[in-house]
């Protein structure tokens, strides 16, 4: 196998773009046939490919904005995304062919990858590798970091989480049960509220789209107010959570899903409330955190193994299946964190 030339199928980004994301923006292609070696003296090592994460940040990416915390994809070039990855071939000597990582990669059946910052070695357990780039990945580390070091939490707290059953919602939501508060998440179907009551153990769920009045909606579920809102959508829900929160309530940022295909996005209206509440609301980057992550990986992986949380995935098959994946999550067609399996391990 290793010294091979092989062909290597890419999904390409075609060029930047205004609105929502489609499938036509992205391009499925046999690249350039690619020896399978890592050239010597590179320090880089070559791995085949076996889980890409979709992630809604990676549609920042494809506009032409330099201002933001990652550069955007260049156009004519393959998508990079989070992965986990077989090591073929290595002139690097942290890592040695059969070994498994997890970490940005390209949207290919094999990659070259030079960089290893942010680049983790997985160490063989049993549970599936795929939640390396979900549960144990940058959207379960996102979750753990805003909603333990940003929402500050207290036993008895009333938490609120919007898109609840996506990759980062669904796990905020059982570490705020676990630490003893009362967690309420909202959903775009009755089939993923029902997850959320049924499978994530949340005290209640509500499908945001059956709902006229979204503030009258969370005075319904919060009569008490709400002390900590995990914000994955901005908009509509944000302004509703603005007027419904208590005195010192923490707001995360964590994702505008709801702004991210709009040029110019709507501006928020319940301002107010953040000064004679006294609110705090606070963006933030899982990056910011990553002094953090051993304890994260190493609490995480227990409550896992202790049956404590339960972690859903929304699995394509094929590295074709991608752009469709991928455009999804601005619908909302997944249930659970969205992965695409482009090769058995």
């Amino acid at each position: 196998m290793v010294g091979e030339m092989v062909e290597n199928k890419q999904v390409i980004f075609k060029g930047y773009i205004e609105g929502v994301p489609k499938e036509t923006d992205m391009e499925l292609k046999v690249g350039n046939m690619i020896k399978l070696e890592a050239p010597k003296g590179s320090g880089a090592f070559l791995v085949k490919n076996l889980y890409l994460s979709c992630d809604p940040y990676m549609r920042g990416r494809m506009r032409d904005f330099q201002g933001s915390y990652i550069p955007p994809f260049n156009p004519g070039s393959v998508i990079e995304g989070f992965g986990v990855s077989e090591v073929l071939d290595s002139d690097n000597p942290n890592l040695r062919p059969g070994d498994l990582v997890s970490g940005l990669t390209g949207w290919e059946e094999y990659s070259l990858i030079y960089k290893t910052e942010q680049l983790r070695k997985i160490e063989p357990d049993d549970i599936p590798f795929s939640y390396h780039v979900g549960l144990l990945g940058m959207p379960g580390f996102t979750a753990y970091a805003g909603f333990y070091e940003v929402c500050a939490p207290k036993k008895g707290d009333y938490v609120f989480v919007s898109a609840a059953s996506g990759a980062v919602g669904q796990l905020v939501g059982q570490l705020a049960k676990l630490h003893g508060c009362y967690v309420v998440g909202s959903a775009g179907t009755s089939e993923k509220v029902d997850i959320l009551k049924n499978k994530l153990g949340f005290d209640e769920a509500f499908n945001y789209k059956e709902e006229q009045d979204l503030d009258a909606a969370l005075k319904r579920y919060f009569p008490e107010g709400i002390d900590i809102y995990f914000d994955n959508v901005g908009g509509a829900m944000l302004d509703a959570a603005l007027l419904n929160m208590r005195i010192h309530g923490r707001i995360a940022v964590c994702g505008m899903v709801s702004q991210h295909s709009i040029s110019s996005p709507e501006g928020q209206h319940n301002l107010l409330a953040l000064i004679s509440r006294r609110i705090r609301m606070q963006g933030f980057l899982q990056s910011d955190y990553l002094h953090l992550f051993p304890r994260f990986l190493e609490n995480v992986i227990s409550l896992y193994k202790e049956g404590k949380i339960v972690y859903i995935e929304d699995m394509h098959e094929g590295l074709e299946s991608g752009p469709a994946a991928f455009v999804g999550l601005f619908s909302g067609k997944n249930v659970g964190k969205q992965v695409i399996r482009v090769a058995y391990h």
